[in-house]
C-alpha cells in the first residue's frame, strides 16, 4: 500500500500554470523551437502561442463563455492542440469525441455532454463529417442549441469557418477581455471532460481540472525529458493517453511534436528515420505493427531514447521485452480517464524486468491501496486486489451523474478502479486483469453492456444478447456477441454486423455474431459471460477469428 511520504502533498503545486498558460510559458522559454509539426506544415512555439490568442479571440467574439462546453471531434493537428488550449485560455471547457463515433454514440455524448458549440472536422479519412453530424445533430442544429465550427474541408450552412477564427485580427478591447478572461481562471475550473465507457453500458463523463500539470511533470522528471527532444505522436489526441503524454508533455517539457493524423506502422518508421525522434508512445498494438514492419524493412532507428507502454499483463510484457531488442527501453504504467491517465510509473534507468513486467510505482503525492472489492479490507503484499487511487488528479466526479460518481469515489475520497493488481516484492504493481467485464479492443476501451445495449435498439429481432471478448493477436481481443432471436426472426450474422455499421464505433462493432437457442443464466437471472467466452474457446472459435 503506498501512503503520502514526507513532504508530500496532495494538492496541484502552487507554481505550476494552468493548462491554458502552458503555451504561453513555451513561448517565453523556447521561442524559436518547433513545436509542432505535420504533414504539410511546422510552427514554433511563439507562433503556436499568437494562433492560439486568435483562436481564443474569435471564439470569445462567437459567444463562447467560460463555463462553456465545446465538443472536439477534431483529427490529430495543429486545429486541436490550437482548439484545445484556446478553450482552457477563456475558462471553457473541453469534451474530446472519438473519431470512430457515429450517429448513435455522437448524438448522445454532444447532449449529455451540455456542449454549446460543436468544433469538428469536415472530413476525416473516408468518413464525411458533416454529413454524420446533420444527421445525429438536425433537431439541436434547427433549434438553434448547437453551434458549430467547421475545421479543414466541406461546407455547412450556418458553421463558423475554423479559418475565420485562425486568421482573425483581434481588437485592442478583445485583447483586453482575453487578459481579463485568462487572469479569471483557476486551478479548480471544470477543464476537460472525458467520454468514456463503463460497465453499467452508457459513455459517463470524467470531469477535471487542471491538477494534472503535475502529474505531467512529474512523469517527465521520471523519464529525463529535455528540450529540444522530438516526440512522434500517431495515438488520437482525443484520447488522454495521447493528450497527457504526448500533447501535453511536449508543450510542459519544450519538445517538438511530429504528429501523424492516424496511426501507420510504416509511416511511423520512416518519420522516426527522417526526423531522428527520440520518444515513442503506444499500445502493444502499435509496437506489434511496428515490430512486423521493421523486420519486413529495417530502418535507422538509432535516434529513439525510449517509449512509453502500459503493461503489466503478459501479453504487453512479451511485446514490451522485443521492443527493448529492436527499438529502444520502454517504461510502463497503469492508470484510467478517471484518475487522468498514469497513476503508476517507473524512471527509464530501472531494470528492465520492472519496466516490461509490472505496471510501476505511484507518483509522488499519490496513494494506492489494494482491497478485497467483497469486504472492503486491505490484502496482504503479494495477493491480488483492488486498485484504489487518492490523490489530486483523481477526478471531479461524472458529469451530472451523481449515482455513478458516488459508485468509484468513496467517502474517504479513494477511487475504485475495477481493476485487480498485485504489489510484487520491490514495491511495484503488476496488473492482473479486470474486474469489471470491460473489454480492451486495440487500446480502446469497450463496454459489453454498452455494445449489448446498442445491439438491441438497432436490432428489433434480437431477444437477448451477451457480448464478451475473444483474444486476437493484433488488437488483444475483439468483442463477439451471442445473440437469441425473437421466435420467427429472419436476422443473420452478415445482418446483425451491416446494421451496426456506421450506427456504432467500429471497434465495437461484433466480429462475430454466434446465434443461439438460449443464454445461460444465475440463478438470480444474471447473463454467464464467462461460461460464454469459456464455451467459444473451447469450441475453437478463436482461431476462426484469427483466421479471417
Amino acid at each position: 500500500m503506498r501512503r503520502l511520504g514526507p513532504g508530500e502533498t496532495a494538492v496541484t503545486d502552487k507554481d505550476l500554470p494552468l493548462l491554458g498558460e502552458l503555451p504561453t510559458r513555451a513561448a517565453a522559454k523556447w521561442p524559436e523551437q518547433k513545436a509542432l509539426e505535420w504533414a504539410t506544415g511546422a510552427m514554433s512555439y511563439a507562433e503556436l502561442d499568437a494562433r492560439i490568442d486568435r483562436v481564443a479571440c474569435g471564439l470569445m467574439r462567437n459567444g463562447v463563455n467560460a463555463g462553456d462546453k465545446v465538443g472536439l471531434l477534431v483529427s490529430n493537428g495543429p486545429e486541436y492542440v490550437e482548439a484545445i488550449f484556446a478553450l482552457w485560455r477563456i475558462g471553457a471547457a473541453a469534451v474530446p469525441f472519438n473519431l470512430r463515433y457515429r450517429e448513435t454514440d455522437l448524438a448522445d455524448v454532444v447532449r449529455r455532454g451540455g456542449c454549446k458549440v460543436l468544433i469538428f472536422s469536415g472530413r476525416a479519412g473516408p468518413i464525411d463529417f458533416v454529413a454524420l453530424v446533420q444527421r445525429s445533430l438536425r433537431s439541436d442544429l434547427e433549434r438553434g442549441s448547437l453551434r458549430t465550427v467547421l475545421v479543414g474541408e466541406g461546407v455547412m450552412p450556418g458553421a463558423i469557418s475554423w479559418s475565420s477564427l485562425e486568421d482573425a485580427v483581434y481588437s485592442p478591447a478583445e485583447q483586453r477581455a482575453l487578459c481579463e478572461r485568462r487572469a479569471a481562471c483557476k486551478a479548480s475550473d471544470l477543464a476537460l471532460i472525458v467520454f468514456t465507457s463503463g460497465t453499467t453500458g452508457r459513455p459517463k463523463g470524467v470531469m477535471h481540472d487542471h491538477s494534472c500539470v503535475r502529474s505531467v511533470r512529474d512523469r517527465g522528471r521520471l523519464w529525463k525529458v529535455q528540450p529540444g527532444e522530438t516526440m512522434l505522436n500517431y495515438l488520437p489526441m482525443f484520447h488522454l493517453y495521447s493528450l497527457s503524454e504526448a500533447v501535453l508533455q511536449c508543450m510542459y517539457s519544450g519538445c517538438r511534436q511530429v504528429v501523424m493524423e492516424t496511426f501507420d506502422a510504416n509511416t511511423a518508421l520512416d518519420l522516426i528515420e527522417q526526423k531522428s525522434i527520440n520518444i515513442l508512445h503506444g499500445f502493444e498494438t502499435h509496437y506489434a505493427d511496428l515490430l512486423r514492419v521493421q523486420a519486413e524493412r529495417p530502418r535507422n532507428v538509432g535516434s529513439l531514447r525510449f517509449g512509453t507502454l502500459p503493461s503489466g499483463l503478459e501479453t504487453s510484457a512479451a511485446i514490451a521485452v522485443q521492443v527493448q531488442r529492436v527499438f529502444c527501453p520502454t517504461v510502463t504504467g497503469a492508470g484510467m480517464s478517471e484518475s487522468w491517465c498514469w497513476m503508476c510509473t517507473c524512471a527509464i534507468d530501472e531494470p528492465e524486468e520492472l519496466r516490461c513486467h509490472s505496471s510501476g510505482r505511484p507518483l509522488p503525492g499519490m496513494e494506492m491501496r489494494l482491497i478485497d472489492p467483497e469486504t472492503g479490507k486491505d490484502v496482504p503484499p503479494g495477493m491480488p486486489g483492488e486498485m484504489l487511487f487518492r490523490c489530486y488528479s483523481v477526478m471531479k466526479g461524472y458529469f451530472e451523474d451523481p449515482e455513478a460518481t458516488a459508485a468509484a469515489l468513496d467517502a474517504d475520497g479513494w477511487l475504485h478502479s475495477g481493476d485487480q493488481g498485485v504489489v510484487r516484492p520491490d514495491g511495484s504493481i503488476r496488473f492482473t486483469g479486470r474486474y469489471k467485464e470491460m473489454l480492451k479492443v486495440g487500446g480502446e476501451n469497450v463496454s459489453p453492456q454498452g455494445v449489448e445495449q446498442e445491439l438491441s435498439e438497432l436490432v428489433p429481432d434480437i431477444l437477448e444478447v451477451a457480448v464478451i471478448g475473444i483474444p486476437e493477436p493484433r488488437l488483444v481481443e475483439v468483442p463477439v456477441a451471442y445473440v437469441v432471436l425473437r421466435p420467427g426472426a429472419a436476422a443473420t450474422e452478415e445482418s446483425i454486423i451491416a446494421a451496426c455499421k456506421g450506427k456504432i464505433a467500429s471497434f465495437k462493432v461484433p466480429k462475430r455474431v454466434v446465434v443461439v437457442a438460449e443464454l445461460p443464466h444465475t440463478a438470480t437471472g444474471k447473463v454467464q459471460r464467462a461460461v460464454i467466452r469459456k464455451t467459444a474457446l473451447e469450441a475453437g472459435l478463436q482461431l476462426k477469428l484469427v483466421s479471417q
